[in-house]
This record gives C-alpha cells, structure tokens and sequence, in this order.
C-alpha cells in the first residue's frame, strides 16, 4: 500500500562548551512580486537540522512548525454523538470526545488537532475528528477561526483531508519517511488536548510497527510516550527536523488520561493515504475476495510447513477474484508476486496497496503441494457492504439429551452426525456433511483453542467428514504422520481452522 520515499537523514554535532547544541533553519521565505506592485511572501517548509544528542531545548523546533497546527471544532448533525472508533482494544481510547451536549440545546460541538501540508490550507487530521460534521472551524496559532470543508476521509486508516474555504497562504510542514524512525527517537507532539491550543509535549518514539494498538489492518503504529491525551487526535508527531513522521490516533488509557501510551499513524501510510484522496477524493484498494487467518506453530504443523508464515484461507467468495483464480478454502497463501507473505496482515496490506485491476501471482499450498495462480483485483467494497455480506454467527445450538454424541479420545470430545435442523441453524445445504460436538473435555487440547459443545466440525485433514468414523481415521492419520489434526470449525467464534493435539489417545 505505501511506496516509500528514501530521504537522507541528516545529523550534526556541535559542541559549544561541552553542550550538545541544535542548529535549525527555520521557513524560508522570499519576496514575490504581485500584479500592481505589491509583493507576498513565499512560504516554503521548515527544515530543522537534528542535532546527535538531547536537544538543550525544543524551543527552536516547536516555533517554527507551531503556526501549521491547527485546532479543529466540528459541530456534529443534530442529534450525533462523538463517534468513537471502533473495534479498539480494552483501555485504548481515541483522544477525541465531544463536549455533552444539552436536551433542547444546540448540536454537540467536539475537538481535535490537525496539521497544514501545504501554503494553501489543506489540512490533515484523523477521519473520526470530523465523522459526522455539520460544520467545521479550524483555529490557526494566531488566533484566527476559519471554515473548512472535508476533501476526502478513509476510515480504515483513520486519515482525513480538510481544506480552508477562502483560500490563503499558511506555514505548513511535509510528512518524512518514517521507515528511518527508530525506538529511542525523540519526538514532539503539538495538538489541541482537552481545548488547549498549541500544547506541546515531548518523549521518545517507544515502539514501532504496532499492531495491536487499533482495529485497522492497514496501519502498523508508532507507540509514542511523549504525553497525548483527548484533543490531540488528529495531530501532529515531529521528528527533530520538524517533520511530520506521525498522526496521532489513540491512547492506551485505564485512568482516561495520559499515561504515556499514545499511538501514530506513521507518516508513510498516512501521506500514501492523503495523496491518493487529493488526487482522486478517495481511497480505493485491492481486493482479492477472501477472508483470511494467520498461522501458529500448530497449524503450521498440521499443514506439513516448517515455519508459520503465510495466510489460511478460511473461505472464498463465491463470485470474487480469488474464485476466478482458483483458489480454494484451505489454501496457504506463501508468496504474492514472488516476495514472501509473513502473515495474514502482510497479505491484506499488500493486496490493499495494489491497483485495481492488477493480476498478482500467489503460490498456495494445497493438500501439500504448491502451485501458482493468477488473480486479476477488483476494488475493495466498503465495509458496511462487507459486513452485510458476513454470514451472522450461529445461536448456541441445543443439544438434545436424547442424541449423545460418539466419543473420540484423542481429540478429548464427542461428536454425532448433523440433523437437518442443525444445517439449517448453521446455514448449511441440506445433504452438507460435518459433525456437531456434543461435549469437550475441559482439560484436553481442543478445550485450550476455544472449542465448545455445539460448535461444528466440518473438515478433519483437508477433509470433509460425515461420521464419527471418518474423523477418527483423519485423527489416525495425523497422529501416523506425528503432526496435530488440522480441523475446520463453525460455531459462536465464527468459520476457522484450528490444529488440535493428537498423541495421545
């Protein structure tokens, strides 16, 4: 999804009595001279040199890249709430939050943070600053509120585009790469937190390439400890070159405040994102037309692969891509266009980069062979159309005393041919094989990866299976070839493979 852009990062060291001192150089500005004499001012980006060490101060820094942070006042459509991203962790929060709004009063009015990147007033911020906006102010570092308009938003990476109405010339910063940022980096945080204009804050870079830090799969975040709290959402985080080599998006926060978890949006996803909305007012990504799930050791095991990289299809859409090509419900994509899938995130972020339209190679491994095919993308639908079209999980199946299941020892549960009316609960056809699970011992290794009375198992070995007997000699089998049993399940955790111990009977 991101092509990279290489920039030289520049250090220099000065000592001036045993003091490590910073050197920046501040917004070039030249004259230009306008129709009838007049002249006006050329703003360029800031270039801040970075010195080897702690600065003395960020002083220098922080006045010359604090007259492009913005705040940003939304006043949300009647009867709106804040939003709230969804799908984040426990205790991770975004910062952004609305003032409450009164019964009968105006509509709620809500904060944020964002950033100019160029002389003419684009700006940027997170897509959950300005989601249902009805108007929107931003407030510029002298004192100055303006309207603005949404150019484009991209849910999925929490990155949106704002423009000034009216026009003007702004001091702006310029995204860097951030693929030269490493832990232990300084960084400098400017936002609005809790309505305080033009706060800034200062720590180090304390991790990179998170990934458990928010819902998106196309975002590895920046961990930051410099303190960001609500308000700041949408802000800037700089380099000590005055560079922009983040978006701040989210807090981990048990108390509701700093402590010293934040997360950014890295500067090469996010300008990838920015550019593609200034040049077409969207965002648009691959789509191959599968749902996909990563590897562990056990399920590498079960499949006969040395190492867990690569991505498991769990299912393949009926009139999708992937189908076209070929490509089946356990396949282990390896490889796409000859470079090495790690895992099921690598895949998707890869095929979100591509255009559509593009054909891509994928090798897959199926029933321990590999073989190559070629997949032409289509564009990603959202994802309300993604999730209408999501099979909805299961009701807890009732299993009838009366139909005890066959006990398989090895596998540590018992299981009974299904009826017609569990298909019909699972959304099956009406001669679909597969087992339903009566009962799981709690200590066996079934019970450990989440497997419950009235799931269902539906393939055993690449297999699928009908009776008790047929899963009993895939159980054989895996056990002959000293590997777990790779089985495919359906239940209240949704469609999945899962690779269950057989040693031992």
């Amino acid at each position: 999804m991101i092509e990279r852009v290489s920039l030289k990062f520049l250090r220099r060291t000065l000592i001036a009595s045993g003091a490590t001192v910073a050197l920046f150089t501040g917004f070039a500005v030249g004259p230009v001279l306008l129709s009838g004499g007049a002249i006006a001012q050329e703003i360029n980006p800031s270039s801040v040199a970075p010195p080897s060490g702690a600065p003395m101060s960020f002083a220098d820094l922080i006045e010359r890249v604090r007259p492009a942070v913005v705040s940003i006042s939304v006043r949300q459509r009647p009867g709106a709430t804040a939003p709230t991203p969804e799908g984040l962790p426990p205790g991770f929060e975004e910062f952004f939050r609305g003032r409450p709004g009164q019964p009968g009063g105006p509509a709620p009015t809500s904060l944020g943070s964002g950033f100019f990147i160029d002389q003419n007033g684009t700006i940027v911020t997170n897509h959950h600053v300005i989601e249902g906006a009805e108007e929107i102010t931003i407030r510029t570092s002298d004192g100055r509120d303006i309207q603005a308009d949404i150019v484009g938003s991209d849910q999925a990476t929490d990155v949106a585009v704002l423009r000034v109405r009216g026009g003007g010339r702004f001091q702006y910063v310029t995204f860097d790469d951030a693929s030269h940022v490493r832990v232990g980096d300084w960084v400098v945080a400017v936002g609005n937190p809790f309505g305080l204009d033009g706060t800034a804050t200062a720590g180090i870079v304390s991790a990179i390439g998170r990934r458990d830090a928010g819902s998106s799969a196309y975002v590895d975040y920046l961990q930051i400890d410099a303190p960001i709290n609500r308000g700041n959402s949408g802000g800037p985080a700089f380099d000590l070159r005055g560079n922009v080599i983040g978006v701040n998006s989210a807090i981990f926060s048990p108390t509701g405040g700093s402590v010293g978890i934040g997360f950014a949006i890295p500067a090469n996803t996010a300008n990838q994102v920015v550019q593609q909305i200034l040049r077409d007012g969207r965002v648009t990504r691959g789509w191959i037309g599968v749902s996909i799930q990563g590897l562990d050791e056990d399920l590498a095991q079960s499949l006969g692969l040395d190492d867990a990289r690569g991505a498991l299809v769990g299912s393949v859409v009926a009139d999708g891509p992937a189908a076209a090509a070929g490509l089946q419900q356990g396949d282990v994509i390896l490889s796409l266009d000859g470079r090495r899938i790690e895992d099921n995130r690598d895949l998707t972020q890869r095929i979100g980069a591509a255009s559509v339209g593009q054909s891509v190679r994928l090798e897959v491994l199926r029933n321990g062979a590999r073989r190559t095919v070629t997949a032409r993308l289509r564009e990603r639908p959202s994802d309300e159309v993604l999730a209408a079209s999501d099979r909805p999980e299961p009701t807890t199946p009732q299993i009838a005393p009366s139909q005890p299941g066959v006990a398989q020892s090895s596998l540590g549960l018992s299981v009974r041919p299904l009826s017609q009316a569990d298909r019909a609960r699972f959304e099956l056809g009406a001669n679909a094989g597969g087992l339903l699970i009566t009962s799981v011992d709690a200590s066996s290794d079934a019970a450990t990866k989440f497997i419950q009375a009235g799931d269902v198992i539906l393939q055993a070995g690449g297999r699928a299976v009908r009776t008790p007997q047929e899963l009993a000699t895939a159980a054989d089998a895996a056990r002959t070839a000293g590997r777990p049993l790779l089985l495919q399940i359906d239940g209240r955790g949704g469609r999945r493979f899962v690779a269950v111990d057989v040693s031992a009977e």
